[in-house]
């Protein structure tokens, strides 16, 4: 069996579907399906008694792409709050409760929260963006781009 804690999680064992090759480098492993494998993961946490735990909630997080800065503005929080609860792994029951029906509505659900996720994903890119505009015989043109290196604008 394999440990597999690439996900961020620390209690996840495969049986399969994985395979180890013997590199220069060392042991290095491949997950097949690794989205699936996910997707189950993330199906299995919704389904968890009691609150997450920080890891949870940020493998949650992540699996629906928004950074810890969106995950708070939806609550009306800071991104350093959402931050202290991945770390410390005291996450309010609200927060707890919004991003499990999140993830179940992108996995299972008809779509409509994923249009909302897509939305606030946007809206970030928006936020932190600038306009450079540059003059070329006399006129002007301009390109959104983004303040922060990790955020591309599509």
């Amino acid at each position: 069996m394999y440990h597999y804690t690439d996900c961020g999680l620390s209690n996840v064992w495969l049986k399969n579907g994985y395979n180890e090759t013997n590199t220069p480098y060392g042991k290095a492993v491949s997950i097949d399906d690794a989205d699936g494998l996910h997707n189950l993961l993330a199906i299995q946490l919704t389904e968890k008694k009691g609150r997450l735990t920080g890891k949870e909630f940020r493998f949650l997080r992540t699996l629906l792409c928004l950074s810890q800065q969106s995950t708070g503005q939806m609550q009306g929080l800071t991104e350093q709050a959402v931050s202290l609860w991945e770390r410390t792994g005291k996450v309010p029951v609200q927060a707890d409760a919004i991003l499990r029906m999140l993830v179940l509505e992108k996995l299972i659900g008809d779509g409509k929260m994923g249009d909302i996720i897509n939305r606030i994903n946007t809206v970030e890119r928006l936020v932190n963006q600038k306009i450079v505009a540059t003059e070329h015989k006399k006129k002007w043109t301009s390109k959104a781009q983004s303040e922060k290196p990790e955020l591309a604008i599509a």
